[in-house]
């Protein structure tokens, strides 16, 4: 908190105050002293609420994606975060986790923890929850039975009860121990403690530790600090160095001129505000620099399971040899194994009815024991899992979508794993959990009180084919079934079996021996149905000039059938040329880097996707210049999410590695919500440059009429200012604060996602905003010294009195009323600014011609935004106040009441309405900057992506198996 409050005392415009402050004091002059010293108390407390809720905001959002774990309370399966946890909670573990807590285990198959963190072992260590010690003194890295809390699950499976939290866990007693040693080493070297404080505190108050937008922003007011600095040196040499108390204040009025005083704390509100927003539409931002990217990305690479569909699978089909096809139809229900029909060979069945062969036997038991999942009916308690017959309320499941559906099946013909386990008398020997790189898994059960000894497997059908014992005809026709199942859109697993001699339980083999021989038992397919919300993002995103890939580790007809199905591969825009969109990853893998270049385009869809390959595919955009967003949710991933510009982990499914990896959380796993957070990218993008262009317009227009005005010299020789400082400071404070936080609060345009993406190389400061800054600000500048000059030599004939900057006396009349219609022209200026930035190349008259076509649409087009309408209101009334209280402004801001003063406002305020009006006719005429794409339609970025393209067109594409989709869509 009290970093909070230094960075308000010691920023570059609460220097300038402090130090006009003192002049003014030093010069006699209380009022302005008292009053400066009032806005600096003011500013301190305002930005200090801002920054202090800004910070608070973020954090309450970050510690959404806080760690969670599974734990069983009261019989159930719940998740929760990690941090809630007490001790005495059972707590389940899966590849990928992160131990929450120090955990005795006493459950667990073939797990290994990563305790380099802990320990600085390099390879994982496998854990033994039977293994019981007596010595005390034994090591960290040798309790066997204990998962530690920081450590990371590489393997396996484990369940155990919490002995230790927080800081009495091992790795808090390491974290004390270092506070302690930090405080001794700290002790031993005052120096290097008082140094390495003062640097780090000078970098945070400097505002030189943050996103990148930030430092850029915070360099860039320092940069401003260091110009008022040479600008108060000019004023102090055009008055030959006379420095006396006008000129000193004179000096510091054009410094304060030239610091846009509530740029940081805008920036800080407005990406607050960007984090809620984003929170809102399911994605959590864990690092703030990836709000600032993810607007101008170029291209999304996407997982499939769960994000581009439901993740909710279904077993639609199964072919098992000797029995024939099994189909599942009008079903949607993942988990109710009751909805449905049943065919056997196109005849309906009833599965509790039927008398199972031999070979649908063994699919059954296969599906149901190879897998990790629970379905249950919590009506009918625990007890009922495996039941078919379980009647009533909606069924639950745990576990991952994939064994789900298997489980399902298998439960449709009274085949759960319970059913298998009680009614066989099995008992677990070994489980060889699914690796993502063999995409596979086996377990090996026993029979109590016999010899038999079985292994069941499934896996993708490119791994377990090299696995069977079978001839090359049999795999010719697998691969046939195979290929006809996916070009369903369904993902096929291939399901073996195998029978072990009784001495294996002596020595079992390692996995590679295990595996090898296998008996196929049949496959099965599974459907995983596109979000309903998928398709339109797609094709928002094509709009958006986004190229939309897809990365899975499924079959590649079956992710080719999906990817039409969604739109990746529906209309194929007309910079995708490449002579293979859809490839295998083995294809990928194979090819060069220098191959991977000369490809005109990248594919679209890569199936049978590993880590690496997405690895090779974000570091393939980095080299084309691309910018890209990549999903991920798997410990193996968390490479290619931090080499990507922004990774994004899948809050439901995502490993805590993953998450810990990633920039950004989906809280439900969904691609719409990558989307939706490209398009508050976006937003935030554009609000950023109107509200920097509004205090930039600003801050040029003081500084061009202060050092012009310099010219304006009094009876005594020294320089007339036409606004006082306290002028400045209401018009900068007051003013234009909240037009500025008005802006940053801007709803998107209608037509943001039919924009390309900006170009993050380049930043908020285009070359058009910097154009537009100094040619809107010279406006501003050149029409405020036409007001103050209008009066002083239109009317006062030149008289410029004595003394006028200090206090008011009866040479000052007319000094006073051209520095009030300064003011007042200068406020109502700002005001219009504020309302002519919305759009950059666009009317004031029509600025959202897709909501409000028409000439008189400006009314509903600035109600739309209430906070920058009722700032501009607010501006308007309060600048008459500043203008009429008596003593008020001649004490304090020096000028006087106006009368016939405000037709002269009025007319600059025409002018600049009239003057910028036309300089962005001028702008859409030559397509200038933003004018290029403002009256982009719907239509206009269809036709750009490429969607209104006909079949005939796409066929030139070779891609595989395409007429074979076409036609089952037909």
């Amino acid at each position: 908190m009290w970093k909070i409050l230094l960075r308000q005392v010691s920023n570059s415009l609460t220097l300038v105050l402090l130090i006009t402050m003192a002049l003014s004091f030093g010069i006699n002059d209380y009022i302005e002293g008292g009053v400066i010293t009032a806005v600096i108390l003011l500013n301190i407390v305002v930005g200090f609420v801002q920054d202090y809720r800004a910070e608070k905001t973020i954090l309450s959002l970050q510690a959404l994606s806080v760690p969670t774990c599974k734990v069983v309370r009261d019989g159930r399966i719940d998740s929760i975060k990690a941090e809630t946890l007490v001790v005495g909670d059972i707590v389940q573990l899966a590849v990928g986790d992160m131990v929450p807590a120090d955990l005795r285990l006493f459950d667990g198959i073939n797990a290994s923890t990563d305790e380099a963190l802990l320990t600085g072992e390099s390879m994982p260590i496998s854990k033994h929850p039977d293994a019981l010690f007596t010595s005390r003194d034994m090591a960290v890295g040798d309790r066997t039975n204990m998962a530690y809390s920081g450590s990371i699950m590489t393997r396996g499976r484990a369940t155990g009860i919490v002995i230790s939290i927080g800081m009495d866990t091992e790795v808090g007693k390491i974290a004390q121990l270092l506070r302690d040693n930090t405080l001794q080493a700290e002790n031993a070297s005052i120096y290097t403690r008082v140094w390495k404080r003062f640097k780090r505190s000078f970098d945070q108050v400097l505002g030189l530790v943050g996103t990148p937008l930030q430092v850029k922003l915070s360099k860039f007011a320092l940069l401003l600090f260091a110009l008022a600095i040479i600008l108060a040196i000019i004023v102090f040499s055009a008055n030959k160095w006379h420095i006396q108390g006008e000129v000193l204040i004179y000096g510091i009025c054009v410094a304060v001129a030239v610091i846009p005083e509530s740029l940081i704390a805008v920036l800080t509100i407005t990406v607050a505000v960007g984090t809620k927003s984003m929170a809102k539409g399911n994605v959590i931002v864990r690092k703030l620099q990836a709000l600032e990217a993810v607007g101008g990305v170029t291209n999304i690479c996407s997982d499939k399971t769960g994000t581009l569909t439901q993740g909710k699978m279904i077993a639609r089909k199964a072919w098992i040899p000797g029995t024939g096809t099994l189909a599942v139809h009008d079903t949607n229900s993942p988990f109710d194994p009751n909805s449905g029909l049943v065919q056997i060979g196109g005849k309906d069945i009833q599965p509790n009815n039927l008398e199972n062969s031999a070979g649908l036997t063994t699919f059954l038991h296969t599906i149901s024991l190879c897998n990790l999942s629970s379905v249950y009916n919590p009506d009918t308690k625990l007890s009922t899992e495996g039941s078919h017959d379980s009647k009533g309320g909606d069924w639950v499941a745990v576990g991952e979508p994939t064994e789900i559906a298997l489980h399902v099946l298998a439960i449709r013909f009274n085949s759960g794993k319970r059913s298998v386990i009680e009614n066989n008398g099995l008992e677990l020997v070994s489980e060889f959990p699914f690796d993502s790189a063999i995409k596979r898994m086996t377990v090996v059960y026993k029979r109590a009180g016999s010899e038999h000894v079985a292994a069941y497997s499934k896996g993708a059908t490119e791994s377990m084919l090299p696995l069977l014992s079978i001839d090359d005809d049999m795999k010719q026709e697998i691969r046939a079934k195979v290929d006809r199942m996916a070009g369903e859109g369904l993902r096929v697993l291939c399901i073996a079996h195998k029978t072990l001699s009784p001495e294996t339980l002596n020595n079992l083999p390692d996995r590679t021996e295990l595996e090898q021989d296998l008996d196929f038992v049949g496959l099965v397919g599974l459907y995983d149905a596109p979000r309903m919300e998928t398709a339109g993002a797609v094709r928002k995103c094509h709009m958006a000039g986004i190229t939309v890939h897809m990365l899975t580790g499924d079959h590649i007809k079956t992710a080719t059938a999906i990817a039409y199905e969604v739109g990746i591969l529906g209309n194929l825009t007309p910079n995708v040329r490449a002579s293979k969109v859809v490839m295998g990853a083995d294809e990928f893998d194979k090819m060069t880097d220098d191959e991977i270049d000369a490809v005109e385009a990248l594919p679209l869809v890569i199936a049978r996707c590993s880590p690496s390959t997405k690895v090779r595919m974000v570091e393939a955009m980095h080299r084309r210049g691309a910018y890209c967003v990549m999903t991920g949710d798997g410990v193996n991933d968390s490479p290619a999410l931090k080499r990507a510009d922004v990774g994004i982990a899948m809050g439901k499914n995502g490993s805590d590695v993953a998450k810990a990896a990633a920039d950004m959380v989906l809280t439900d796993d969904d691609f719409a919500s990558v989307v939706k957070a490209v398009e508050e990218g976006r937003r935030l993008f554009d609000n950023i440059q109107k509200f920097l262009m509004h205090l930039l317009i600003s801050n040029i227009a003081q500084v061009i009429l202060l050092l012009i005005a310099l010219a304006f010299k009094d009876d005594e020789g020294d320089s007339v200012f036409p606004l006082s400082p306290l002028e400045i400071l209401w018009a900068n404070l007051i003013t234009s604060s909240f037009l500025a936080l008005g802006l940053g609060l801007e709803e998107g345009q209608a037509d943001i996602m039919y924009r390309p993406p900006h170009n993050l190389r380049v930043g908020v400061f285009t070359k058009e905003l910097i154009v537009d800054k100094m040619i809107y600000g010279t406006f501003m500048g050149s029409l405020c010294l036409v007001s103050f000059v209008s009066v002083v030599y239109g009317v006062g004939g030149g008289s410029l009195g004595q003394d006028c900057n200090e206090d008011w006396n009866p040479t000052c009349d007319i000094v006073f009323r051209a520095r009030a219609t300064t003011f007042a022209t200068l406020s109502f200026l700002l005001l219009v600014t504020a309302w002519e930035v919305k759009h950059f190349s666009r009317s004031l008259f029509n600025l959202d011609p897709a909501r409000y076509p028409g000439v008189f649409s400006v009314f509903p087009t600035l109600w739309r935004n209430r906070f920058l309408f009722w700032a501009v209101a607010a501006g308007f009334v309060t600048s008459f106040p500043v203008i009429y209280i008596p003593l008020v402004n001649k004490l304090v801001f020096k000028h006087v009441a106006i009368s016939w003063e405000w037709g002269i406002v009025a007319g600059c305020v025409v002018v600049y309405i009239a003057c910028i009006e036309s300089w962005k006719a001028v702008k859409r005429a030559l397509k200038i900057g933003s004018a290029g794409t403002s009256l982009i339609t719907m239509q206009d970025a269809e036709m750009r992506a490429g969607l209104f393209m006909s079949d005939s067109l796409l066929a030139d594409s070779a891609i595989t198996s395409r007429e074979e989709t076409l036609e089952k869509k037909e």
